[in-house]
């Protein structure tokens, strides 16, 4: 009879029995058991679970916070959030896990909690425990790339960005909080607190309201609707909460309140009263599904999630190799292309590459740029860039993805009525390229203008050359 027939039999569990080489733990009222499956037949091993992880795990409440696995010597080995603490804690032990997980459960001694008043302050107390204690299978298989951090920007009108730990030294941030283990559960709290603590991410008195401004997300900096003193009073809230220091907060609120009410400023008054009751009454039922069924969570392994690590289809280094594209002629005539290559955030000159079209007659942008790539691609020994830009729209960057086949991330820039209005072009699912974009964004507008320079100069020096002869 198999193990697994004993099981079902004598206990009355009923389970499919696990892959050679892998391990089951089982754990009941007061045991834990052990099964070992090899290549001969499985073994039984039956340990008495410790009474006071026991009793804890018996006693574990319905609510927000994080927990602390600890070792036989007391050490955090792991630090986790929960919606349910009872839920989630408990699902380690209620089911087999994969390899890492098997490895944790085997090694957990003792538990700690800490309840949070919602599942939003239990991600960012669990980035503080995971900064202060470091513990192990939090770390394991990650890298400095695959940390997620919150940083505030230095700017006029600061606000809030997603970055990898490896890209902070290339921002100007005030400050930055993290590591954050979630990319999804990350978003999902930026949504959140946006709505309690709106910021802007358009331009300074643009003129026309953003699409934020209409649904209450942007405090209306597009239009001049608000003075940097009272903007900042937000952004400095969002610090507080992040440094967990949501009583403070509140505080501040209910001041910033009676004093417009005083002056009466009631729209003001009345919007921070709003804001009030947000922060008092947080709706995280979105970031609580944000929640793994893997006990991990998200990026417990390069495989555990479709979406890749942290959560995002991929890791773009920013520091790396970036190609950008351009074609300059006049009515298709002495038509041109240009590469030029940016590494470590800065030009790289001596890779730069001229082309001379040679298949496309007439004017035909999105043509001479197909031509230009698929040359490109010809040359193997050529290093391959982390992203692609190239100067235009969609059919500049639907003819980009379509020669590379989907293989490297393309960005493009419409060109506006000025600078400010230009617009990027990109795959709105891909997320982690849309955040490259959002904190990088004057990198890829100087790649663009390096890229036009560089075509137009060999544009020019070609017909310079043909008008002489």
């Amino acid at each position: 009879m198999s193990i697994c027939e004993i099981l079902k039999k004598k206990l009355k569990i009923c389970l499919t029995c696990p892959a050679e080489g892998r391990t089951l733990y089982i754990f009941l009222a007061k045991r834990k058991i052990t099964i070992k499956f090899n290549n001969k037949s499985p073994t039984l091993r039956i340990a008495t679970m410790n009474r006071k992880l026991r009793q804890k795990l018996n006693n574990l409440p319905d609510r927000p916070g994080v927990y602390l696995f600890k070792d036989n010597e007391d050490r955090i080995i792991y630090v986790g959030k929960a919606g349910s603490l009872k839920r989630r804690v408990g699902s380690y032990f209620a089911r087999a896990g994969d390899i890492k997980t098997e490895k944790l459960v085997s090694q957990i001694f003792d538990l700690e909690t800490r309840e949070t008043p919602s599942a939003l302050e239990a991600l960012i107390l669990e980035a503080e425990l995971i900064k202060k204690y470091n513990p192990k299978y939090n770390i394991k298989e990650k890298d400095d790339r695959s940390f997620l951090y919150v940083g505030i920007t230095k700017e006029k009108f600061p606000k809030p960005v997603i970055v990898r730990k490896s890209e902070i030294r290339n921002l100007k941030l005030e400050i930055s909080f993290g590591p954050f283990t979630s990319a999804g559960a990350l978003r999902e709290a930026l949504k959140i607190l946006r709505g309690i603590f709106p910021w802007s991410e358009c331009y300074d008195g643009q003129g026309r309201p953003c699409f934020y401004y209409g649904i209450k997300k942007c405090p209306g900096v597009c239009i001049g609707k608000i003075s940097r003193p009272d903007y900042m009073k937000n952004i400095r809230n969002l610090i507080l909460f992040f440094k967990g220091k949501r009583g403070q907060v509140i505080k501040n609120l209910q001041k910033e309140m009676k004093d417009a009410a005083k002056t009466e400023n009631f729209e003001r008054a009345a919007l921070l009263r709003n804001n009030l009751r947000a922060l008092e009454h947080i709706h995280d039922i979105a970031l609580i599904k944000k929640e793994d069924t893997h006990p991990f969570g998200e990026g417990a392994s390069h495989t555990s999630s479709p979406e890749g690590v942290g959560g995002l289809r991929e890791i773009y280094n920013i520091t790396g190799r970036i190609e950008g594209y351009d074609i300059s002629n006049i009515s298709g005539v002495y038509a041109v292309g240009s590469m030029v290559v940016f590494l470590n955030g800065e030009p790289k000159k001596s890779e730069y590459k001229k082309f001379k079209i040679r298949t496309v007659k007439g004017a035909n942008d999105v043509g001479m740029l197909r031509e230009v790539l698929e040359r490109r691609l010809q040359h193997k020994e050529w290093p391959s860039p982390e992203i692609i830009f190239v100067d235009g729209g969609w059919g500049q960057v639907n003819a980009a993805t379509d020669i590379l086949k989907n293989k490297i991330p393309v960005v493009g820039i419409a060109k506006g009525l000025s600078r400010k209005n230009d617009r990027f072009i990109y795959d709105k699912n891909n997320l982690e390229l849309e955040r490259i974009i959002q904190i990088f964004p004057d990198l890829f507008k100087q790649i663009r203008d390096e890229a036009h320079r560089f075509a137009i100069t060999f544009h020019r020096q070609r017909r310079g050359l043909t008008m002489k002869g």
